[in-house]
């Protein structure tokens, strides 16, 4: 019998679930609609991705991408601001390139997250009331209408690759879409704004910081509930909850 490389679990819960067998990363994902997002969005980007080795639903391999994440929520990136630039050059790349074809998330969409979100922290006490008044005000701020782009859809620093000063690649595309171009840069700095100014400077592009920090705000407001009912802790030092913290 020939022996199996060891599995690995990159990430596992009721949604889906990612292992690394050997150099090939195997996505299992109930809902296809999501897998076909991603393998579409990945085929269209103009940016580098993992190859698609093969799909048999509800199971998706993919090739693993040399170098390093850029960093990870909660701790130091290390990348330097040379990386950081090309990181962003990569993604105005990206910002620049022709619409997907599916719709993106509606304003109405978000504006409806938002208040549902808000509603359940303060309902269940999870968070101080005034905590999250004051930040629900300043995601606000990101509810008014844009200019739709090619967007990345959950840009987390995890999901860029780079191999010293060069980026290898982006992955985790199931959200990629029509969308607001502020929404990715304030993902990717999310705990790390202290890059910001590097990933601007590779950016090479005006851009609204208020919105940026309201969307901040926004998408940690909203993502608490989910990290919770899906075994993750959004209070951990650098986390959710201290990016609320650290807004005021």
């Amino acid at each position: 019998m020939t022996a199996v490389e060891e599995v690995e679990v990159v990430v596992a819960h009721q949604d889906c679930a990612t292992l690394r067998v050997g150099e090939v990363f195997l996505k299992i994902d109930g809902d296809q609609t999501r897998s076909s997002v991603e393998v579409a969005a990945m085929r269209m980007a103009p940016i580098p991705t993992p190859e698609v080795l093969w799909r048999k639903p509800p199971v998706l391999a993919l090739a693993a991408l040399p170098g390093t994440a850029l960093g990870r929520l909660g701790q130091r990136s290390t990348a330097s601001p040379t990386t950081w630039g090309a990181v962003g050059a990569a993604v105005r790349i990206l910002h620049d390139a022709p619409l997907p074809p599916w719709p993106g998330r509606s304003l109405d969409e978000t504006a409806s997250r938002l208040d549902r979100e808000c509603t359940w922290l303060l309902t269940n006490d999870v968070l101080p009331a005034d905590l999250v008044t004051r930040n629900r005000r300043l995601a606000e701020t990101a509810l008014r209408v844009w200019t739709p782009m090619f967007t990345h859809g959950d840009l987390q620093v995890d999901h860029v690759f780079v191999d010293r000063d060069e980026i290898t690649g982006v992955v985790d595309w199931t959200e990629a879409g029509p969308g607001d171009p502020m929404y990715d840069l304030a993902i990717l700095t999310l705990g790390h704004r202290e890059h910001l100014s590097d990933l601007l400077a590779g950016y090479g592009h005006e851009v609204d910081l208020d919105v940026i920090r309201s969307w901040w705000s926004l998408r940690c407001l909203t993502a608490v509930r989910w990290l919770v009912e899906h075994g993750f802790d959004p209070f951990l030092p650098g986390c959710e909850v201290d990016v609320l913290r650290s807004q005021f």
